[in-house]
């Protein structure tokens, strides 16, 4: 039984920081004129920014998936990237982001190129 609580916990904590990650992001798209790409990028920078400070790294370990999912965490993980890759010289701090992003980057362009030979795009009519 032990083992169910704790499986419910994580989904529990996961869950809860995503959630929380999410509706920031919500109170930022309504009470700001932000373009959805500026919070975009403002959320992976803060992503990277906490990686950088070494706080992104214990929310992940907190809550897993409810901190990797958002794009705060695609931030975190460039960032996590870059500093391993700086350990090693210049050039490696340059590639590191794209190595340690380039299964994920891969997975979406090969759902995306699936997902556009399945269903028909359409223009959107203004």
């Amino acid at each position: 039984m032990d083992k169910y609580l704790n499986v419910a916990l994580m989904f529990v904590k996961a869950f809860a920081v995503g959630g929380g990650i999410c509706a920031a992001a919500q109170i930022v798209i309504n009470t700001t004129k932000l373009t959805a790409g500026r919070i975009l990028v403002l959320f992976m920078l803060a992503g990277a920014a906490l990686e950088a400070l070494g706080l992104y790294g214990r929310l992940v370990d907190f809550a897993g998936a409810g901190a990797t999912v958002p794009i705060s965490g695609f931030g975190c993980l460039l960032a996590r990237g870059g500093i391993r890759g700086a350990a090693k010289g210049l050039f490696y701090a340059l590639t590191g982001p794209l190595s340690a992003a380039s299964a994920g980057i891969t997975a979406a362009v090969v759902c995306s190129f699936f997902a556009a030979l399945i269903f028909k795009p359409k223009s959107k009519k203004n």
